[in-house]
C-alpha cells in the first residue's frame, strides 16, 4: 500500500499542527576558582546556534492540508524530519532553494505536476508477497471454494491498495496453483501512485523483495531470472492489470468484485473517510462478497452492513 511515512494511524479528523520552537541555547557566566591567578583568562562557552526552522509554521499547515485534500491521509504535526528529508529533493529539483519556496510554488498553482511530486515524494509503499498468510489461507480454504461454488460467470478480484504488486500477484500465483477455478477470473490492483504502479505493471523485484513471504518453490515455478533481479513470467503476470485510483472517489466505474483486498490502508485515514471508502466498496462488492482488512482494521463500529467472518486465525467481512 501506499502511505505517508511516519503517519500515524488515525481516528480523528485533520488537527492543526501545534509546531514546537526552540529557546535559543542559554549561556551564563562562569566565575573563575578561587585558586585560578587573576591573570587567567576564564573561557565562556559558546552558544550553540538555534538550526532554522526547515519550515514556517504556516507553510507546514499548508502541507497537512494538501496531503490531507491530495491523499486523504492524515499527517502529524511534528514530521518536520520527514518533510526535510522526502520533500528537499523535490524542491532541488524544481530549482527551489527551500521547503518554504516549494510551499509558495504550490501555492501559485504554476506547475501541475509539482502536487504530485510532492504526494509522491510522501509516500511509501511497504508490502511483500503473500503478506500475514493468513488471509491468503482464508481466501483459499474458506472465500474461494463458497464462491466457486455458486458457479460464477466470472471472479473478479480487487487488490484496492496495491503498491508495487505483491499482493495481486500473490492472489494470482494462488489461483494458479489452485488448478481448478472452473471460470475466468480477472484481477484489478489500484493505488494512488503512478511510480509504484509502473513498478506493478514491471513485476520486477529486488533479491530482498522476492526473499519476504515468498515460497521458495514459487521463486523457481513462476519468476524468471533478470540479471541481479527476479521477474514475474508473462502467464502470472497477464492475469493482472492495474491502473490508479483514489479510494475517496465514486467506485462504481470500477465494476463489480467478488473479493476486495483493502487491507492496512483505513489505519491511515480519519473516521469520517473510513466510513465514506467502506460504503463505496460496498457499491461495487456484489452480494455475498467479501472483504478483506489489515490485522488493526474493522468494519465494527464504522457500517452494519457488513457481517464478520472468523476465517482460522484472521476474519473477512462479508457483504450482507
Amino acid at each position: 500500500m501506499s502511505a505517508i511515512v511516519g503517519a500515524t494511524p488515525k481516528a480523528s479528523p485533520l488537527a492543526a499542527a501545534a509546531v514546537p520552537t526552540s529557546a535559543p541555547a542559554s549561556s551564563r557566566a562562569v566565575s573563575a576558582p578561587a585558586s585560578t591567578p587573576a591573570s587567567t583568562p576564564v573561557s565562556t562557552p559558546v552558544s550553540t546556534p538555534v538550526k532554522p526552522a526547515v519550515i514556517s509554521p504556516e507553510n507546514y499547515k499548508y502541507l497537512q492540508q494538501e496531503i490531507y485534500r491530495e491523499s486523504g491521509i492524515v499527517l502529524d504535526g511534528d514530521k518536520h524530519y520527514l518533510l526535510e528529508s522526502r520533500l528537499l529533493p523535490v524542491a532541488r529539483a524544481a530549482q527551489l532553494g527551500s521547503l518554504d519556496e516549494l510551499c509558495a510554488k504550490l501555492r501559485a498553482k504554476s506547475s501541475p505536476g509539482l502536487a504530485r511530486q510532492v504526494i509522491e515524494a510522501l509516500t511509501t509503499n511497504e508490502t511483500l508477497f503473500f503478506r500475514d498468510m493468513a488471509p491468503f489461507d482464508a481466501l483459499k480454504q474458506r472465500v474461494l471454494p463458497e464462491l466457486l461454488e455458486k458457479r460464477p460467470a466470472k471472479l473478479s478480484i480487487w487488490s484496492a491498495a496495491a503498491s508495487s504488486g505483491q499482493e495481486a500477484y500473490s492472489i494470482a500465483m494462488l489461483l494458479k496453483e489452485m488448478k481448478t477455478v472452473p471460470c475466468p477470473v480477472d484481477i484489478l490492483g489500484t493505488d494512488l501512485s503512478d511510480q509504484i504502479l509502473d513498478r506493478a505493471r514491471e513485476a520486477k523485484y529486488v533479491q530482498f523483495e522476492v526473499n519476504r513471504g515468498l515460497p521458495a518453490p514459487y521463486l523457481v515455478k513462476y519468476f524468471q531470472r533478470l540479471g541481479l533481479d527476479w521477474q514475474l513470467k508473462e502467464d502470472i503476470r497477464s492475469m493482472v492489470r492495474f491502473k490508479r485510483f483514489d479510494l475517496r472517489q465514486p467506485m462504481v466505474a470500477l465494476g463489480k468484485f467478488d473479493i476486495v483486498f483493502c487491507r492496512n490502508v483505513l489505519i491511515y485515514f480519519d473516521v469520517e473517510t473510513k466510513v465514506k471508502i467502506l460504503t463505496q466498496i460496498l457499491t461495487v462488492l456484489n452480494p455475498g462478497g467479501y472483504l478483506f482488512l489489515g490485522g488493526a482494521e474493522t468494519t465494527v463500529n464504522l457500517h452494519d452492513k457488513f457481517e464478520r467472518v472468523p476465517c482460522g486465525t484472521t476474519a473477512a467481512y462479508r457483504k450482507i
